[in-house]
């Protein structure tokens, strides 16, 4: 079951990839993906090219694969293992759900950080995360672009002042 619906989502994926996604299977191991996603131009981590592994379980999609980043990303949802607290892979994982979806919820979870269910508290409380994402991206974004800045070498936003060192 899994080999097949897996092999389905692959196909999907090629015909209609999700915006500034990609996914397939490293070599021939159809359980093992690596993704790389496009941080989203509305965040802090606009132009930055970011590797995600994906592992489907031989319940899949019964059960929901596990997805962590292999880019560091400074995130509140992200830890340093690259591991991403995000409900639908964990207790809303549902089967009608795709890795492009997943994907796709991921993308958003980079522009809008969710302060209710923070991986590394620690952040949020930096962040100082706010409802409205114009004062969350310019909060959030200063400690964002300096991790981005360092660690992956992306210039700094537009939107965000210079970064002192």
């Amino acid at each position: 079951m899994a080999s097949k619906r897996i092999l389905k989502e692959l196909k999907d994926l090629q015909r209609d990839p999700p915006t500034s996604c990609s996914a397939g299977p490293v070599a021939e191991d159809m359980f093992h993906w690596q993704a790389t996603i496009i941080g989203p131009n509305d965040s802090p981590y606009a132009g930055g090219v970011f590797l995600v592994t994906i592992h489907f379980r031989p319940d899949y999609p019964f059960k929901p694969p596990k997805v962590a980043f292999r880019t560091k990303v400074y995130h509140p949802n992200i830890n340093s293992n690259g591991n991403i607290c995000l409900d639908i892979l964990k207790e809303q994982w549902s089967p009608a759900l795709t890795i492009s979806k997943v994907l796709l919820s991921i993308c958003s979870l980079l522009t809008d950080p969710n302060p209710d269910d923070p991986l590394v508290p620690e952040l949020l409380i930096c962040a100082k995360l706010t409802n409205s994402s114009t004062n969350q991206q310019l909060e959030t974004g200063p400690r964002s672009m300096l991790w981005a800045e360092l660690r992956c070498h992306i210039p700094a936003h537009p939107l965000l002042p210079p970064l002192l060192i």
